[in-house]
């Protein structure tokens, strides 16, 4: 205390500044760590746990971000001659203007004082007059640097957005990240937001840090010529020592808001529960546990912000003393050297209001540089979390990349690769016929179902599946369907265009009644096949449904079809849409349990007229009649495939 008391008022009162920023500092990041220890230990609804485990992930501003970052600018900006560096062009050119504009205010309201100060009004007169005509033009300088920056980002997340959608809507990747692999969940969040988000972030990080390193080149340019190189580089010094500081303080922000949008995606996706879920939950009087479940994910999110919140707040403070209000200390040192060092020689000879004028104009730019500074300093706060958002897509560029190779990564598993342990078969592809040829039946769990499968089934020979629940019936067609890869052996089957699946709860699609005839085509393919509205009607008269071309306003009528219609009608649907397919085999999953025996029986037939060869599953004996063979499962491992004929036994009701 006594050393203290020796130095300098200005240095004693610096270093307990000091000492107690980073005391607060050591208090707050000591109480965040407990509390996210807390939050992680906290016994969290175990049907939430195996779908938004996450693991933990080191996030900084340090070589691996920045290579993530280049590997994504690369796809925000894929050429020098794209219209992305166009804006970026743009961008650049625009805040090169506001900075000129900026000094050339500075000047002009210098002149504008000093004519006021001196008691000119002609000089007065003119300078207002000049800003007048310039207000015009730094208007639209100052709006049309606001469009060009909002431009860039549209331009930047239409580019990202398009890149991952054809990564993730690539062959079955999207059915395989969303269930084969267990790395990622929440996809739609990562999608939408975290997308939108990370594209933000790079536009205003790039105006952010060009708009304060323009300003120090020009204002240091400037300054020079009135008060030294000195001065300057001072400032400059000032910039590199509290940047670095700053950003190794922030490097917990990076974590945080990675964790922050884990959080997030688990409050949308119980909401999403809930919505998909309702009338089974209302069924069941569920509305107290959904409650519990939603508020819990709620809590966990809210704990979450106000830690960030708090630390936001310490940072926050620590930010504006070193970033804005020492950095304005040490502009007001600077400028004040020239005019309090009674040996500078530059206004000896000068007036009152020329040694006014000269500090108006270059303490102001002074002013201007420290913001600048200032600035630059926080920009690495914007970096900081702008590492999280780069973490997020890039992981999510990183397991598109890996699905599309065929590898994918299960919790369930130890996390081992799931093509690396099941992906050993081949599959031929062959019109007219469906071939198991020492197949072996495997979820990818690693769980065997049949060891080995052998069956072959030839064009116009129908066959029924039978089984308990469990016995691999789905996982049969999963691997005809080429969802699940074949574990052994060789799988020969036509190409996917020539086979076709209905699930009991057939997809209804967004659109007009003739999309859920011709889905997947568009109305422009189906012109293309030769394919016109008149021959949809007949399909419908086929399934008995001419009825919904009057009741819903036509084939053109738009409506939320998976309320309109009833279970019975979607079937319905789902079999004309077969028919105008026309596919050479087609899977039918207990597709037909909500239309009466009838109208199901003459399904049955056109489907033999039209020559389209059925894999059946269902158990209704009344349709046993329209199969050749029977593909018998008993769920421990064994199976039979046979002909059916008067000796045979009819399962089902």
């Amino acid at each position: 205390m006594a050393g203290m008391s020796k130095l300098p008022a200005v240095y004693r009162h610096g270093l307990v500044l000091a000492s107690s920023m980073a005391m607060s500092y050591w208090i707050t990041m000591k109480w965040l760590r407990e509390r996210s220890k807390k939050l992680a230990e906290k016994n969290v609804n175990s049907s939430m746990k195996s779908h938004l485990a996450k693991r933990d992930q080191n996030v900084a501003v340090d070589k691996k971000f920045f290579r993530n970052l280049i590997r994504l600018l690369k796809i925000l900006v894929p050429n020098p001659f794209s219209s992305e560096s166009l804006f970026l062009v743009l961008v650049a050119m625009s805040l090169i203007a506001r900075t000129y504009a900026d000094v050339w205010m500075i000047n002009n309201s210098t002149s504008i004082e000093s004519a006021i100060i001196g008691r000119s009004a002609t000089l007065f007169k003119e300078n207002v007059a000049r800003f007048a005509y310039a207000m015009p033009l730094i208007a639209f300088v100052n709006n049309g640097l606001k469009y060009t920056l909002e431009e860039l980002k549209l331009r930047f997340r239409k580019r990202l957005s398009l890149y991952l959608y054809d990564q993730y809507l690539k062959g079955f990747t999207y059915y395989q990240v969303n269930t084969l692999d267990s790395r990622i969940a929440n996809i739609d969040q990562l999608l939408a937001q975290d997308v939108e988000k990370f594209c933000t972030s790079v536009a205003d990080l790039y105006s952010n840090v060009s708009k304060p390193i323009l300003d120090i080149i020009i204002y240091a340019r400037k300054l020079t010529g009135s008060i030294g190189a000195s001065g300057p580089s001072l400032l400059v010094f000032y910039l590199i020592c509290s940047g670095l500081v700053l950003t190794r303080l922030r490097r917990p922000i990076g974590r945080m808001t990675v964790t922050e949008q884990q959080y997030e995606g688990e409050f949308r996706y119980v909401n999403s529960r809930l919505i998909t879920n309702c009338e089974e939950i209302a069924f069941y009087n569920g509305n107290r546990k959904e409650k519990l479940i939603i508020r819990d994910a709620f809590e966990r999110l809210v704990k979450h912000l106000r830690s960030l919140i708090i630390f936001r707040l310490v940072m926050g403070c620590i930010d504006s003393v070193v970033a804005k209000y020492v950095s304005t200390c040490v502009g007001y040192y600077v400028v004040s050297r020239p005019f309090l060092d009674p040996k500078n020689s530059r206004h000896a000879n000068s007036s009152y209001n020329e040694i006014l004028q000269d500090y108006y104009s270059s303490g102001r730019m002074l002013m201007k540089l420290a913001e600048a500074v200032g600035r630059l300093v926080l920009a690495g706060r914007e970096m900081t979390k702008l590492a999280g958002f780069t973490t997020r897509v890039t992981d999510l560029i990183g397991v598109l990349s890996d699905v599309n190779r065929g590898h994918c990564v299960r919790s369930g598993i130890n996390h081992t690769t799931v093509a690396q342990r099941l992906d050993h078969g081949h599959i031929r592809t062959q019109d007219g016929i469906i071939k198991f040829d020492n197949v072996k039946l495997m979820t990818p769990n690693g769980d065997v179902l049949i060891e080995n499968l052998n069956f072959t089934v030839r064009s116009g020979q129908n066959v029924i599946v039978v089984g308990p629940n469990g016995c691999g019936k789905s996982s049969l067609f999963r691997t005809i369907g080429e969802l699940w890869p074949v574990a052994s052996g060789t799988l020969t089957k036509p190409g996917s265009g020539h086979l076709f699946y209905i699930p009991q709860k057939p997809y209804m699609t967004i659109g007009t009644l003739r999309d859920q005839i011709i889905y997947p085509d568009s109305h422009d393919e189906m012109r293309r096949k030769g394919i016109k509205d008149e021959q949809l009607r007949d399909l419908l008269d086929k399934v008995q449904l001419t009825y919904l071309i009057q009741r819903e306003g036509g084939f053109d009528g738009v409506q939320d079809w998976i309320d309109v219609l009833s279970g019975g009608e979607k079937q319905r649907i789902a079999m004309s849409r077969l028919f105008y397919h026309k596919p050479q085999f087609a899977i039918l999953d207990e597709c037909t349990s909500a239309v009466s025996v009838d109208v199901e029986g003459f399904m049955y037939e056109y489907c033999r007229t039209v020559g389209i060869t059925l894999f059946t599953v269902s158990h209704r004996k009344s349709l046993w009649k329209y199969h050749e063979y029977c593909l018998s499962m008993d769920g421990r491992g064994k199976y039979t495939f046979q002909p059916i004929d008067e000796h045979s036994t009819e399962f089902g009701s």
